[in-house]
């Protein structure tokens, strides 16, 4: 390690040839602010060369893709409706950043941090989250602690509301057929008044 930059790790690869590791490509799962939260000046690190651009005499380098992109398997584990424990890390006026399993950060917004009790979840709590949004590409997880009781009462209530529906359809197909029976009926009698005339 030569000298971090807000954006990369200068690193020299032999004396005279350096490359540069944009801070992208540190980590498939950490979202990394600055190069110091990775490592530090003076140590090794292992590097894949990712391009050469001989014309400007650069190569740009990659840490990250010494590793499977673990982003395909969280595919399969964090699918969208799927619950799991998380900690919460840091918040700010937007949310909280939450370390789930396998210590992959995904994002609560502060609308999705009400508890079943009225109260608002915070730092350094661990909880149960949903995932409500899931992307491979942006490498994004948005999770809601609120939405691992809350669904279940819209469950509950929408069954309800399901049951209430089909007595309400019930009803209105008895009343229906009653019309019915006596709309015929009151014909039945006309026919005889008309053929006693």
């Amino acid at each position: 390690m030569r000298n971090f930059t807000n954006f990369g790790i200068f690193v020299e690869l032999e004396e005279g040839v350096d490359g540069l590791i944009h801070i992208s490509d540190l980590s498939w799962s950490k979202k990394i602010k600055h190069p110091a939260e990775f490592t530090k000046i003076g140590e090794k690190i292992d590097v894949v060369v990712l391009e050469v651009d001989a014309d400007n005499r650069r190569l740009s380098l990659g840490h990250k893709q010494l590793e499977e992109n673990p982003w395909d398997v969280y595919e399969s584990l964090f699918t969208v409706g799927s619950v799991h424990q998380g900690k919460i890390v840091n918040m700010n006026d937007k949310g909280a950043t939450v370390i789930l399993p396998y210590d992959v950060e995904a994002f609560a917004p502060m609308r999705h941090l009400d508890k079943e009790d009225k109260s608002k979840a915070k730092n350094g709590e661990t909880l149960d989250f949903k995932v409500i949004e899931f992307s491979k590409d942006s490498k994004k997880i948005i999770v809601s602690h609120t939405r691992t009781f809350q669904d279940g009462k819209d469950e509950v209530r929408a069954e309800g509301d399901d049951k209430k529906s089909r007595a309400t359809s019930k009803s209105v197909k008895q009343i229906n057929e009653s019309l019915e029976k006596t709309t015929l009926g009151d014909l039945d009698i006309f026919q005889k008044l008309k053929e006693e005339n």
